[in-house]
């Protein structure tokens, strides 16, 4: 591992050194009414520094973070896009974030209406009209929504249906969140045009069926053509269809999937609805499904009544999923995002993210392998030519050069069904500046790799930390400062 100097609180650490002093009054009234056996027989091991110190030191910090404010993040499957900075504004006001959950709904009449119009918005913009907003993420609606199917299949007395079938380009939370809800997952293939493989499908429909997981657009950018006979055929031999709703920001205001035949999916409000990704949360995954499993949704759910909007228990409910309504403040701002678009703004959100991707696949196509080189979506995936892997050359390595040119590199080795794949979603909030900035480095590194230099084996050495042991660090992650 190659390693820059990196000023750290306990290097700088110089005893005697104080943000500020205390004195022995300080120290009395702090530790009044506390139980002396409570109280310390010697400081902490804490570092000794000066506040200009300090604030250099957590400065820094952030001036290495990667964050959408700063860098280019294309990301596949993500979408890292901006965050306007006017619904941060509107989720910070007191009115919002001032509220407890608990208090009486007739306190928190706004906070409901907010709720259920969005739920409204969110219903109209996928065409199924049940919704909940409290899966806290994409993983988490996607559990939800079998744990919904689950409870559908037994009042029917169908529990012998344990089957979910998921296409190879699926997410990889879909087979985890089966065997959650107590499901067994069969793998179906693509076809050659990369989307779901027709023949496949029906040779595996059976009276085990319980559903279908699928991705619209699919994780390799695609939209499933055929989808409005996917779900005809599933429902066919009895079972409901899933969407993942991940990459719903590629055709949000164009196509409904509930007017295709979707029966359930989950919706990320922290990537098509714009409201903060990354760094661990918050995030949100409601689930819209039909009429029909609109008994079974979690409690409580927002309703409207003459008198006021008020929490109710859905008859058959499967319970709760999470604590108290969800991550609250993310559905302010997805709902700030809605309003201002409309269904107009919405539409074009769709159409500049396929524009966007489409530019960059075209722009790269003659430089990189795209092993699915028609129209896409809002994202594409391509890979290193045959001359560049003969020259030792790995995704890897591409992944590494581009944090060395000033961008975040795309997902790489995802979807698993293209070797060394680079997926990248530019989404629609970047330039065409942006944009080109990215092909260059590209182009560029895709010269350094034809030709097998040296620099991208290196590569990263303008950073903190170069080159690690990735197995190792997963094995052994070093989280915090050591002594010695």
């Amino acid at each position: 591992m190659n390693q820059t100097p990196v000023s750290l609180l306990f290097e700088d650490s110089r005893p005697g050194r104080r943000c500020t002093r205390t004195t022995g009054a300080d120290r009395a009234r702090a530790s009044a009414g506390l139980p002396s056996g409570e109280l310390r027989a010697a400081p902490p091991a804490l570092p000794e520094i000066g506040e200009l110190d300090l604030v250099r030191h957590f400065t820094r910090l952030s001036q290495r973070n990667y964050a959408i404010s700063t860098h280019f993040y294309p990301l596949g499957s993500c979408t890292m896009k901006y965050n306007p900075q006017v619904n941060e504004a509107i989720a910070a006001a007191p009115g919002w974030s001032g509220l407890h959950p608990l208090q009486p709904e007739g306190e928190v009449q706004g906070a409901l209406g907010l709720m259920h119009q969005l739920q409204a918005d969110l219903a109209e913009a996928t065409g199924l009209p049940a919704v909940t907003l409290h899966p806290a993420a994409g993983a988490h609606g996607e559990l939800t929504a079998l744990l919904v199917l689950r409870a559908w299949l037994q009042e029917r007395g169908e529990t012998a249906r344990r089957t979910i079938l998921i296409p190879d380009s699926a997410h990889g939370t879909n087979p985890a969140s089966c065997t959650l809800a107590g499901f067994k997952v069969v793998t179906l293939k693509s076809g050659d045009d990369g989307l779901t493989d027709l023949d496949d499908l029906r040779a595996k429909l059976g009276d085990d069926t319980a559903g279908l997981m699928i991705t619209n657009p699919n994780t390799l950018g695609l939209f499933e053509e055929n989808i409005d006979q996917i779900c005809a055929l599933v429902h066919q031999a009895g079972g409901k269809v899933y969407m993942d709703g991940a990459n719903f920001n590629a055709i949000v205001g164009i196509a409904r999937p509930g007017d295709a035949g979707v029966d359930m999916m989950h919706l990320n409000l922290h990537k098509t609805f714009s409201t903060p990704h990354g760094g661990g949360g918050p995030g949100s995954g409601p689930i819209c499904v039909t009429e029909e499993l609109r008994p079974y949704l979690p409690t409580p759910q927002v309703v409207e009544h003459q008198e006021g909007y008020q929490l109710e228990t859905p008859a058959k409910s499967i319970g709760r999923v999470r604590a108290y309504h969800g991550n609250f403040l993310v559905l302010v701002r997805a709902y700030a995002y809605v309003k201002r678009l409309g269904r107009e703004g919405l539409r074009r959100v769709a159409e500049n993210a396929v524009l966007n991707a489409n530019y960059l696949r075209v722009e790269l196509r003659d430089h990189w392998r795209v092993p699915y080189d028609g129209i896409c979506m809002h994202e594409f995936v391509a890979r290193p030519t045959k001359t560049m892997r003969d020259a030792g050359v790995h995704t890897l390595d591409v992944a590494k050069r581009l944090i060395e040119l000033g961008f975040h590199p795309p997902t790489v080795y995802f979807p698993l069904v293209v070797n060394e794949a680079i997926m990248a979603e530019p989404t629609e909030t970047e330039s065409k500046e942006t944009l080109d900035s990215y092909v260059a480095a590209m182009i560029q590194i895709a010269e350094e790799a034809r030709r097998g230099d040296p620099v991208l084996a290196a590569a990263p050495q303008n950073t903190p930390v170069s080159r690690v042991d990735e197995a190792r660090a997963v094995k052994d992650p070093r989280l915090c400062f050591r002594c010695g």
